[in-house]
């Protein structure tokens, strides 16, 4: 549809004197009907690198209407439009980017990565061309900048698709989403190089190239990419580098108030403000990082380490003497059968906090499932300490007003270092449990009479 519309608009204009029928309607209907099919492109993909290029193209197009309406009827737009081709660059090398790489550490690392290293490189480069371009450029410096600011960002925004690009296996959408970038910045540039040399005629219909690289990145989206060795992020250090960056202008504005035309400290505060801003969130993703850390090796219920985080411990506890406990309750079945599984698990949660309290430093109790219970002893006490444990539970746990009696039989395998496999030792323990049980010992510790009876873990 936007190629059909772009191909009656170049059959339409043919030479003829610019109006704002065909430029400012056609014109931009092209550019929105652009954005619109990229939306619905069947391939899965990541919506927000849709939603980016697409709003980059839209807000691009604001811009182009706000300059038509002032070029047809002398209406003063020219603020905005220079807003809007501003706000082009960040949306879309965000958009791309995303497009590129589906896979991302954090969504709000990656949108802060993005307008960090948008605005603060185009504001570096342009802080530091803007001196010697006044010298070459008449206007304000206000004017001077917005000259520097659209080649800049043209330079940022190709630059960084072609490093993300060959970092990807080959793909047509990536080749595509790269000339689409180029046609644009190669347009871009004429536009800015005519216009300084006064040679530019407005709606002349070398325009069409902006339309053309839009028309390009919105078929890119129709095809897969690469998604295999996508990287997570942009590499922080190029953040870093704009967050320097905008600092040393500061300093600049600091000890040389005259260097730097004011406007400039905006953006260089701007990009200061959104790396502290990258920083908080870097921190909160690292601490929630770590808490679905922890409680993916912590059992929900009482609050001791569970199976997983039991076994990743056992293999560094094999390389020092200790006693693996394997702990099963004993009566708490009917308990669980009678009063129902709420009492049941508050039962759990009872008998997990007397256990915890004789568990040493340095040591590890862990609930395996159900009723079970394991623990990693470090030293030559855990005999005692496994009597210590059935002695906590001698007396009535009290539940909803009910009292309630349990007893444990416990299994214990000492580990001598250098000698001791992991599922020998645990089969020992489990060996020794069942014995505990079957003759209602309380405590046992393995013995090679005990035999092989298989262990659960």
């Amino acid at each position: 549809m936007a190629i059909a519309t772009l191909i009656a608009y170049v059959i339409l204009r043919n030479d003829t004197e610019p109006v704002w029928q065909l430029d400012l309607l056609l014109f931009n209907l092209v550019v929105i009907l652009t954005a619109v099919t990229l939306t619905f492109s069947p391939v899965p993909d990541d919506r927000q690198g849709r939603a980016g290029i697409a709003l980059a193209i839209l807000i691009w197009s604001t811009g182009s209407i706000a300059s038509s309406l002032e070029s047809f009827f002398g209406i003063q737009l020219n603020q905005l439009a220079q807003v809007s081709y501003a706000l082009f660059y960040p949306l879309a090398l965000y958009g791309i980017a995303r497009a590129i790489r589906f896979k991302v550490s954090s969504k709000s690392l990656e949108i802060l990565d993005t307008l960090i290293i948008a605005l603060g490189g185009t504001t570096i480069l342009s802080a530091f061309l803007i001196r010697p371009a006044m010298t070459s450029i008449t206007g304000s410096s206000f004017e001077v900048f917005l000259a520097i600011l659209y080649p800049v960002g043209d330079v940022v925004l190709l630059v960084s698709v072609i490093v993300l690009s060959v970092q990807h296996k080959f793909s047509l959408r990536n080749l595509l989403l790269t000339l689409g970038v180029l046609v644009y910045t190669v347009s871009d540039f004429y536009f800015l190089y005519s216009s300084q040399a006064g040679t530019y005629e407005f709606a002349s219909l070398t325009d069409i190239g902006w339309l053309v690289g839009f028309i390009l990145l919105s078929e890119a989206i129709w095809h897969k990419g690469d998604e295999t060795n996508a990287p997570r992020s942009f590499n922080p250090t190029v953040a870093t580098l704009a967050l320097l960056g905008s600092s040393a202008i500061l300093a600049i504005a600091v000890f040389q108030p005259q260097y730097f035309p004011r406007f400039i400290l905006v953006p260089a505060f701007a990009t200061i403000a959104l790396s502290f801003m990258r920083m908080g969130v870097a921190i909160n993703d690292a601490r929630n990082m770590s808490n679905e850390q922890i409680l993916a090796r912590t059992d929900e219920l009482t609050g001791l380490a569970n199976r997983r985080r039991f076994m990743v411990e056992f293999e560094g506890f094999l390389q020092e003497p200790g006693s693996v406990l394997i702990m099963d309750l004993d009566g708490f079945k009917p308990v669980n059968d009678s009063y129902g599984h709420e009492v049941g698990d508050q039962l759990l949660a009872q008998v997990a906090n007397r256990l915890k309290r004789l568990i040493p430093e340095r040591s590890l109790l862990a609930r395996l499932g159900g009723d079970e219970f394991g623990a990693l002893i470090t030293g030559e006490d855990g005999f005692e300490i496994a009597q210590a444990l059935r002695a906590t539970l001698s007396y009535p746990f009290i539940v909803e007003g009910l009292e309630l009696k349990l007893d444990v039989s416990i299994g214990e395998a000492k580990n001598l270092p250098g000698e001791s496999l992991a599922d020998q030792l645990l089969r020992r323990a489990d060996e020794a449990m069942y014995q505990a049980k079957r003759t209602k010992a309380g405590v046992v510790t393995w013995s090679p009479e005990l035999g092989s009876r298989g262990a659960r873990l």
